[in-house]
């Protein structure tokens, strides 16, 4: 899981720090900080509970990524759980942070991946990174959750909307104070698919049935023109578009969702796998559903059994996360 899932990952609809060179060794070597779990609260209210079962993970199809390790497609069996009706908001994370003093990877860098065409002309002239060989994905200093589009941005007017600029080790750090955790990729996709069989989409296998859109993605030509014709450029609100069978909204196209698997291609399908949880060990860690920024003609990875992954310390404007928890 080394050279080739490295160069992986710079293929991807989303951006790796390992894409930008020359960055600061001593920044990348500190420790988030240490964070209390929390004890008052009962951060459970908005949670869904799913019953587990059998269900057939992964996808054959022709439309799908073989080199993602979408297939091939076997059974797997998950327990019960409780998971979050919708990826943690900003309300959400800026309650954590403001309670805990969290640092997030993003501002410890100094700087996180912002699209683009969502920068500001006073920021941009002020940009002076991008990644080669994804040109849209420019290295803005200042960039964080608090400011997604650099330091002239805010999220005053969009605490309902996902909490952006996330990495994986700020995630991690999330659920513990939240009493939860990250959703093994297996638990993602049997609650992504709402209880339909190896359909395409959370919500079956037409993309904009009877021409409604269900989903936050790029329409038009990317990554220059989006027609906005499911009503968003960046990000929608977290909960956004008809939720799927089990009442989860957006299982695909606006955020990116951090799984807690390190990632592998490798599947085993000879027999059913109980709770499958991925490697023991590896450099990138899972991220499932697509994002606002997903395109057939270029990352048509807002299908269920898309995959792609990321360096647990990558953040970037499309990258989120929603919770899980056991039920004991």
């Amino acid at each position: 899981m080394l050279d080739d899932e490295r160069q992986y990952v710079k293929s991807c609809c989303s951006a790796s720090r390992e894409s930008v060179e020359q960055l600061d060794e001593s920044v990348s070597a500190q420790k988030s900080k240490s964070v209390t779990k929390q004890s008052i609260t009962d951060r459970s209210e908005d949670m869904i509970l799913i019953k587990g079962g059998p269900f057939l993970m992964g996808t054959n199809d022709q439309e799908g990524f073989p080199a993602d390790g979408e297939g091939p497609v076997r059974e797997v069996i998950v327990d019960d759980f409780y998971i979050d009706q919708s990826t943690v908001t900003n309300r959400d994370f800026l309650e954590f942070v403001n309670e805990t003093n969290y640092i997030t990877d993003a501002e410890k860098f100094g700087w996180s991946f912002v699209f683009e065409y969502l920068i500001s002309e006073m920021t941009a002239s002020r940009v002076t990174q991008r990644v080669q060989q994804t040109p849209w994905w420019w290295v803005v200093e200042g960039a964080d959750f608090k400011h997604p589009e650099g330091p002239d941005s805010s999220i005053d007017e969009r605490l309902d909307y996902p909490a952006i600029h996330i990495s994986w080790n700020d995630a991690q750090a999330y659920c513990q104070w939240a009493g939860k955790r990250l959703p093994t990729e297996a638990e993602w996709e049997y609650a992504a698919r709402g209880g339909l069989v190896q359909k395409k989409y959370p919500w079956g296998d037409e993309l904009t049935p009877n021409g409604e859109h269900f989903c936050n993605i790029w329409q038009g030509t990317f990554p220059h023109e989006n027609t906005q014709e499911d009503g968003y450029f960046g990000t929608a609100p977290s909960k956004s578009f008809p939720p799927n069978g089990y009442g989860l909204y957006n299982m695909a196209g606006n955020v990116w969702e951090w799984c807690a698997d390190w990632f592998t291609r490798h599947h085993k399908s000879e027999r059913s796998l109980d709770n499958p949880k991925g490697p023991q060990v590896g450099s990138m860690r899972v991220m499932r559903g697509g994002s606002y920024l997903c395109h057939h003609s270029y990352c048509n990875r807002y299908r269920v059994a898309a995959r792609t992954s990321n360096t647990p310390d990558s953040s970037s404007g499309n990258i989120g996360f929603r919770c899980v928890k056991d039920l004991n």
